[in-house]
């Protein structure tokens, strides 16, 4: 009995200790290659819980046990120092400020229940082996193993808890499909790309509900299990349309999606080199994004945006009814001229084949945003709605938070919040737009990730890029940072005039000695927390 009382006390100290790792595996959206990727980046961040309950085990367990020799006493005196010590841990992780908090959901609380009980079985199967190979100490040495390699335990808890939670997201998948089946007057459109897809989700929406009830899901749900949820719980008899935004970071995973939606619409908005840390090939990327347009039925509408590359490509070899959308009058279905933009919006003239002109304006700022639009007016065209109902539309489109979001802030201070754009083509327009502003001008970035073995090459173009834009680079992240500031220098950017901060906090502080009135911040891609250099 004591023995379980010790294995227990242990493992409840291991699972207070690794709510961070808990955290990195949510982020990671549960996968383990990129739980361990995670682990490698942060070093010995996701190593030091674990060492430290285990020396305090070690240290209490020895000191009892000279002072009295009882095994029962060291044990549970052991085990309550580590949990006192797990709780602190647990505090520390709970009170530093994320970007995006560890959600308890019930897949999490299930994982804290299944590493409760596998920690627990390990601390006694490890001791009792201890025991036999070197009797009492042996124990210590053997229970202390749990906390000394927690980060593997955790990966391997969440091994264990994938059939159950692969059987629970099943039963929910099918659940949904069954709502979507049963939904015979649903129009169902499915919006993929490497970058530009909530944004197009968002412009859609509001563009289509001019005349249809239209459902969309919201924020960046598009994985299977957050679409699913936004089916199950969001979706009313009263929609005549659904947008879902299909999100994929591996071979299949649109695949997967359109197995749950059955779009009749597909749109493409762009391929690019997003994710080349799991894709590892731009051919593995198109090859993905193009399984929203082979799930398309033979009489359904695909869209492409006119990107001169690859969407148009793919475009090209498309033998399904399709429409091309962009600024080129001569190649294009829909698109965009006259366009006029500056800090307070945009102004441009929506064209189509066959003549049909309209006048549209928005507060949305950059060309990126008017392709896009374009590309929305041409699945508004196919389903109907005028020209009127259009401009009326896009007039009401508000920018997507942190998606290059306009913020006047008081005393004379302009933001341009770009945080969540994370490729090369959305920084470059944030640059032409930040060009547009008057006075000071200043960038706050770390960079781009998930890039694989391009990442600093890219990184140095984003760096170029960004030379003749502003008057004033906030780097963030010391090691990250290098190849921008190659790109800033080879830009011939003066290197006085580059500061590094080791965490977004730090260019906070920064900023607030360089900024004044009539200045303007650009805030270009702000990392998750995993990849955070300050995070523990």
């Amino acid at each position: 009995m004591i023995q379980l009382a010790g294995a227990l006390l242990c493992a409840i100290a291991c699972v207070l200790g690794a709510r961070t790792l808990i955290h990195w595996f949510q982020l990671e959206s549960y996968q383990f290659p990129g739980y361990f990727r995670t682990l490698k980046r942060q070093g010995i961040r996701g190593w030091i819980p674990g060492f430290l309950l285990g020396a305090l085990w070690g240290a209490v367990t020895v000191m009892t046990g000279l002072a009295s020799g009882s095994e029962p006493f060291r044990q549970i005196v052991g085990g309550l120092a580590m949990v006192g010590l797990g709780l602190l841990m647990d505090r520390r992780a709970r009170k530093q400020k994320a970007k995006k908090e560890l959600v308890f959901t019930p897949r999490v609380k299930r994982l804290y229940g299944v590493s409760l009980v596998i920690l627990t079985l390990a601390g006694l199967g490890l001791a009792a082996l201890g025991r036999r190979i070197g009797g009492p100490w042996g124990e210590t040495l053997g229970a202390g193993m749990i906390p000394l390699l927690l980060p593997l335990w955790v990966a391997l808890c969440g091994l264990i808890a994938w059939p159950i939670e692969k059987a629970i997201s099943e039963m929910y998948f099918r659940d949904a499909q069954r709502i979507l089946r049963e939904r015979t007057d649903l129009i169902r459109i499915g919006i993929t790309g490497s970058w530009g897809k909530t944004s197009v989700k968002f412009i859609l929406g509001a563009m289509l509900n001019e005349r249809y009830p239209t459902m969309v899901t919201p924020a960046s749900f598009n994985t299977p299990m957050g679409v699913t949820k936004v089916i199950r719980t969001r979706l009313e008899p009263g929609h005549r349309i659904f947008v879902a935004e299909m999100g994929a970071r591996h071979v299949g995973d649109i695949r997967e999606m359109c197995r749950l939606v059955h779009p009749q619409m597909g749109l493409l908005t762009s391929v690019g080199p997003q994710h080349l840390d799991t894709f590892h090939t731009q051919e593995r990327i198109t090859k993905t994004k193009y399984e929203l347009m082979d799930a398309v039925p033979d009489d359904g509408v695909c869209f492409f945006a006119d990107d001169g590359g690859i969407v148009t490509g793919l475009w090209e070899k498309t033998e399904k009814e399709k429409i091309l959308a962009g600024m080129d009058p001569q190649r294009d279905d829909v698109w965009a001229e006259n366009l006029k933009s500056g800090p307070e919006g945009s102004r441009f003239t929506l064209c189509f084949r066959g003549g049909e002109r309209v006048d549209c304006e928005t507060e949305l700022l950059g060309e990126l945003n008017i392709r896009n639009i374009v590309l929305c007016a041409a699945v508004c065209r196919r389903l109907g709605l005028t020209g009127k109902e259009m401009a009326r539309g896009i007039r009401k489109l508000k920018p997507v938070e942190h998606r290059l979001e306009l913020k006047r802030n008081p005393g004379g201070l302009t933001v341009l919040d770009d945080a969540f754009n994370s490729n090369i083509r959305g920084a470059e327009q944030a640059f032409r737009v930040l060009k547009e502003f008057p006075g000071k001008r200043i960038v706050v970035t770390p960079g781009m990730v998930e890039l694989g073995d391009r990442e600093a090459e890219m990184n140095r173009a984003f760096g170029e890029a960004m030379a003749d834009c502003c008057d004033t680079a906030i780097l963030v992240g010391k090691k990250r940072s290098e190849a921008i500031r190659e790109g800033l220098k080879a830009g011939g950017f003066p290197e006085t005039e580059i500061r590094v901060a080791g965490s977004l906090n730090e260019a906070a502080d920064l900023l607030r000695t360089l900024a004044g009135s009539g200045d303007t911040i650009l805030f270009e891609n702000d990392l998750p927390d995993h990849y955070d250099e300050g995070s523990i």
